[in-house]
């Protein structure tokens, strides 16, 4: 666009300025001044002009100022007489004016773009704008100004241009000197393009020396660029570029299979194509390429010739060198198309030579016969290897009928043994048969009986020497490759004919009350089981384990699905078949307890088969299930294991569901129920499932496991699964739940992930019956009771309220509450509420009888304690006082901590720990205290002559009384707490169902018993020794009332009274015993107050002369001492001799009372000081 503007001087005179190509303005500094073309006041009104540099073509004038001159075509005039018809502007005349130029031209993102200005100005003074913002010499800008040849000369130089720098760019030289001031500008648009670059499609490529081409265009022409391919992966092959078009470039690959290594086949490439401009701007684009190679396959057997017996296993071997592979299967080929195997039956590993897939086969069959084929597959590309197997005939053990099972043989006489199979089995077989005891004579052969092919050896025995002799026989089945089968053992007992009392043709021969086994054989089929006959003068069947033939058939069924190639696929069908059949049969199943055995076999077999979680196949399983609960508990006793065996199927199903969508569908049935849930790092919530029975009075249970246990426990890309059952208490046997009942659902919860870590989940169960009581959290221990499965309760927590019971337990399985019923065992419940009366009184008491034992040793103890043995003694009374009173107190925490949880209002978890460490540390100290009570009795009334210092004996006594019971709880409490099993669930004390912490303190208080009771038979043994010289009958008298005294002090204060607690732990033991045992402990420290204490007369003395009640009283106390001094306890031993060969030897000893004898007699005087 051209243009032209009028700039007025003030003498009036007017310049107008041109540009080509671009716009000069020239501006007044007052902005108000007008623009005009023309002034008809001029002293030149009549002409125009233009600036000087600027003219009008001369096409244009018509009316030029000086008609006599001539112009060429091309020439300028820079006046007119008036404007040309076109209009007022002036064109920039080719040797002067303000322009810009521009290079490079296109211009690319990236490139240094130079800009150039020129002006006939003499001006320097230069601006540069963009998009009406001035642009200075900074960063990627620079601009620098010259003149030369009479030109103004302004560079703007952009490095690294950008998109958003597109737009309009003026260069402003503005002439000062002139008056007004003038601007010479000039403008230009520049557009910045990215440079686009279209690729050719990721491609794979297979080295096998195939041609193929990668391609890059552009929206331009290729030659204003340079390009570049340049490879970058594993396997950097580079190929051959070239144009083949004005916008494209193509590269050319060749890549033959030795330039693919084996280990890199199926990595990728990355080929990048780069195009630049000389002047900086620069793009690429990446083309992946996967290369491929064919890999080499081979497949072996672990079997010799590929020949495997039926009912053997065998694998076969699939190496590839190639470890880059998407996927791996495996088919049969045996005359009929087969579907791929099912994956469950072989494993894929990678290994340093490539990858290896595993096929095992645990038992084959005819099935498995055919020709295999091994298949890698590499995206498009597949590699085979074909071996092929073939399964000879070979009936399974399980599949020879014998017959008979078990039998008596008569003697003389014949007795045939049977081995038979199911047509459908027959080979060429070789069988042998083992007999034990070597018959007189026998013959074989070999008859069709039915729809089965038996082998018949009959024995023949004449001597008889072997009469009443046991012994067994079988049979063996082999085949022409070698394989073999042996039957079961054949039972056989040798009797004389003379004692047989019933013979018959279908079942044998038999004494008395002997028993036969015949198979369940008849005349076209067989079933699984046996029938039992006892000889009562006939023979009577007593038992029949026969399976009805519709149970057997699926049983069958189930046997070969399992052993099949595509059991996966072929599972769903079985169920609805399963299921449909036991409703069916379901009174037979209920009546005969070898079907109900069956079909929980059955369910067990094919729980570990993977099958999508479809509702129809979830359903038909548990279903099946939900029937065979419903079965009489006579039925379910009979069966061995049955309930774990049908808990553990359920698990199995559970864990074996595949998520097929991001949901698993819920069932509900009459007594089980199933929800879940599948988890993903996107929707990670909490796990919160309710189960509700309607049908029992809206029985319910809630399962949670929050959202944080969850993410502690990594339970992403998980799922979880939860099964109910409302009606398992009539199946779980009685000794297995004989410590309770359950009285809540039975909820069984599965996860399944690929990683996970301990984490709790948290259960809520109503009770079924609100009149049972201690209720107890526990699952279901599959490896109890010789794996027949039992309650457990460690892991578990239990908290109770009036209508539910809180379970939270850190592992999964069959969760349940058991309960106890109100009254526990034989004795009615107001018996029990009067032994805990009795024991809150007697502690309470003995806190207070205790407290007066440490103030009455400590008012009483500089009088008391003047020789080592009374020193010894007021030391152990008052330890075990302390000991005792410490315990007590512990105990009334115990006692609150369980009313506070009965309340809702449970205390920590730390406390209650400490409680029960601190009880188990003082009862026990009380006990060792004892020992060394009576220990030192031991020692001053046997060891006579031998002194100990009083330093050491105390030394002995608090490591015994101390150091021996912090060792115990010690350790007690380092074992068991780790497992969550110190403490029980409902109360804080040591747990006895979970590991028999309890012993701990059993043991060493049962021990402690037992050696006080030997002590004290010593020490009455020793007192009653006779003195010199014979002693009156009073004497004797008064001889055994201090034996009486002394049994009646010596049993409360060394423990004897805690050996009536070994009765109270048998079941059903008597009332009394608990009584005794709640009396004489709960009083304990009143009796070591009564008996310890007051019973004592030096204790008594020194209290009267502490208090000074009366002189009178302290002289007649000396009085005594003086008057009791004179006598001579000499007693007669009324023990045998081999009695006092083991306590010492007979004879009379002198006894002294006074503090003041010899030190010869001094050990003396204190034990008898004790005793009276």
């Amino acid at each position: 666009m051209e243009a032209a503007f009028l700039a007025a001087t003030r003498d009036g005179s007017h310049s107008l300025r041109g540009n080509r190509g671009r716009e000069e303005v020239t501006r007044q500094r007052d902005l108000r001044q007008k623009r005009q073309v023309c002034n008809s006041t001029s002293r030149n009104s009549n002409h125009c002009y233009c600036e000087d540099g600027y003219g009008w073509p001369n096409d244009v004038c018509t009316n030029p100022a000086h008609p006599g001159t001539t112009a060429a075509p091309e020439e300028h005039h820079n006046c007119t007489a008036q404007l040309p018809s076109h209009g007022i502007y002036c064109q920039l005349l080719p040797e002067g004016g303000t322009n810009i130029s521009i290079s490079p031209k296109p211009i690319f993102k990236g490139d240094t773009v130079t800009m150039r200005c020129e002006s006939r100005s003499k001006s320097r003074n230069v601006t540069w704008s963009f998009g009406g913002s001035s642009i200075s010499s900074s960063g990627r800008h620079s601009i620098t100004s010259a003149h030369s040849d009479g030109k103004a000369i302004s560079m703007l130089k952009i490095q690294n241009i950008l998109l958003n720098e597109s737009g309009q760019y003026s260069c402003t030289f503005t002439d000062q000197e002139t008056s007004p001031t003038t601007m010479h500008v000039a403008e230009d648009n520049i557009t910045v393009s990215l440079i686009q670059i279209v690729t050719s499609k990721d491609i794979v490529v297979e080295c096998n020396g195939e041609r193929r081409e990668l391609s890059c265009c552009v929206d331009t022409e290729m030659s204003f660029f340079n390009v570049h391919w340049k490879p970058d992966g594993a396997i950097n092959i580079s190929g051959t570029a070239h144009s083949s078009t004005l916008n494209c470039t193509q590269y050319m690959l060749q890549v033959d299979e030795a330039q693919c290594p084996a280990e890199n086949s199926g990595t990728v490439t990355t080929y990048t194509c780069e195009l630049s401009t000389a002047d900086g701007a620069r793009q690429s684009k990446h083309i992946s390429v996967k290369y491929l190679r064919r890999a080499y396959v081979t497949l072996e057997s672990s079997v010799n010739s590929g020949h495997v017996s039926e009912g053997d296993s065998f694998s076969l071997t699939c190496r590839s060198d190639v470890s880059n592979y998407d996927k791996v299967s495996w088919a049969i080929q045996n005359g009929n198309p087969v579907p791929d195997i099912d994956s469950v039956w072989y494993t894929t590993t990678k290994t340093s030579n490539g990858a290896e897939s595993v096929l095992a086969v645990r038992r084959a069959n005819q099935n498995w016969t055919g020709t295999y084929t091994c298949t890698f597959f590499q995206e498009f590309l597949n590699s085979s290897a074909r071996l092929a197997m073939k399964v000879f005939h070979l009936p399974l053990k399980r599949d020879i009928v014998r017959d008979p099972i078990q039998a008596v043989v008569p003697c003389p006489g014949n007795q045939a043994l049977k081995c038979c199979i199911p047509i459908g089995r027959m080979g060429d077989y070789t069988v042998t048969f083992e007999v034990a005891l070597r018959p007189s004579s026998s013959s074989d052969e070999r008859r069709q009986e039915g729809n089965f092919d038996c082998y018949v050896r009959t024995l023949r025995y004449d001597n008889c020497d072997h009469a009443g002799q046991a012994f067994n026989a079988s049979c063996e089945f082999r085949n022409q490759i070698g394989g073999r089968v042996q039957s079961s053992p054949m039972s056989l007992k040798l009797a004389p004919r003379k004692t047989i009392t019933c013979n018959s043709p279908d079942v044998g021969a038999g004494q008395n009350g002997a028993e036969v086994v015949k198979p369940c054989l008849g005349n076209d089929s067989s079933v699984r089981g046996n029938i039992t006959y006892r000889c009562n003068h006939t023979w009577v069947p007593v038992r029949n384990s026969c399976l009805s033939i519709t149970v057997n058939n699926l049983l069958l069924g189930a046997e070969s699905l399992i052993s099949s190639p595509v059991l996966v696929q072929q599972l769903p069908a079985y169920l609805s078949n399963l299921n449909n059949t036991v409703k069916a049969e379901q009174k037979d199943i209920n009546n005969s307890s070898a079907n109900l055995e069956a079909v929980v076999g059955i369910l067990n077999m094919i729980s570990a088969v993977p099958v999508d979680a479809e509702k129809e196949t979830m359903e038909d399983f548990l279903s099946t299930v939900d029937t065979i609960i419903s079965a009489p508990t006579d039925t379910w006793n009979d069966v061995t294991n049955g309930s774990s065996q049908l808990l553990d199927s359920v698990e199995q199903f559970s864990n074996s569901l595949v998520a097929v969508t991001d949901s698993i569908p819920s069932v509900n049935l009459e007594n089980i129920q199933l929800q879940g849930v599948v988890l993903n790092t996107t929707n990670v919530s909490d796990y919160n499932k309710d189960f509700i029975f309607s049908r029992l009075s809206n029985l319910s249970s809630n399962v949670l496991i929050d959202k944080q246990a969850i993410e502690n426990g990594k339970l992403f890309q998980s799922t979880i699964i939860s099964v109910a059952y409302s009606n398992l208490s009539h199946i779980i046997p009685q000794h297995q739940q004989s410590d309770g009942l359950i009285n809540g659902l039975v909820i069984s919860t599965v996860v399944k992930a690929n990683q996970s870590e301990l984490f709790h989940i948290k259960m809520t169960f109503a009770k079924m019956n609100k009149s049972l009581i201690e209720p107890r959290c526990v699952f279901w221990d599959f490896s109890f009771s010789g794996d027949q499965g039992g309650w457990n309760e460690t892991g578990c927590r239990t908290v109770e309220n009036e209508e539910n019971v809180s379970c939270s337990c850190d592992h999964l399985t069959s969760f349940s509450v058991l309960m106890s019923p109100a009254g526990r065992g034989d004795h009615d419940e107001s018996h029990w509420q009067a032994l805990s009366y009795m024991t809150y009184i007697g502690v309470g008491i003995s806190i207070l009888s205790l407290v007066a034992c440490i103030v009455i040793e400590a008012l009483v103890w500089k009088s008391v304690t003047k020789t080592r043995i009374s020193y010894m003694r007021h030391v152990c009374i008052l330890n075990v006082a302390i000991s005792l009173l410490i315990a007590d107190i512990w105990f009334i925490v115990i006692a609150v901590k369980e009313k506070k949880e009965t309340e809702k209002d449970k205390i920590e978890e730390k406390i209650c720990t400490a409680a029960a460490f601190f009880v188990h540390f003082f009862y026990l100290c009380v006990f060792f205290w004892m020992l060394s009570l009576s220990l030192m009795i031991f020692y001053h009334l046997v060891f006579i002559l031998h002194n100990m210092s009083k330093t050491t004996m105390k030394a002995v006594a608090f490591c015994l009384g101390y150091g021996c019971p912090l060792f115990i709880s010690g350790i007690t409490i380092a074992v068991t707490l780790p497992q969550d099993s110190y403490t029980r669930g409902d109360i804080c004390f040591l747990n006895w169902d979970k590991n028999y912490a309890l012993l701990a303190m059993v043991v060493p208080a049962l021990t402690i018993v037992a050696v006080n009771a030997v002590i004290t038979t010593v020490v009455i043994a020793k007192i009653p020794r006779r003195s010199i010289g014979e002693r009156s009958r009073s004497d004797e008298r008064s001889s055994l009332y201090r034996i009486t005294k002394s049994i009646g002090v010596l049993t409360p204060l060394l423990g004897l009274t805690w050996g009536f607690g070994l009765a109270t732990v048998f079941k059903g033991s008597s009332l009394v015993f608990h009584i005794l045992f709640n009396f004489f402990n709960a009083f304990q420290g009143l009796f070591i107050l009564l008996f310890g204490i007051l019973w004592d007369r030096k204790v008594r003395e020194a209290l009267l002369n502490k208090f000074s009640l009366s002189r009178w009283s302290s002289q007649t106390s000396k009085s005594t001492v003086h008057n009791r001094s004179a006598p001579m306890l000499s007693i007669s031993s009324p023990f045998s001799k081999a009695f006092n060969n083991l306590f010492g030897k007979a004879g009379k000893y002198q006894v002294s009372s006074m503090e003041s004898a010899s030190s010869s007699s001094e050990n003396t005087s204190k034990a008898y000081s004790l005793l009276t």
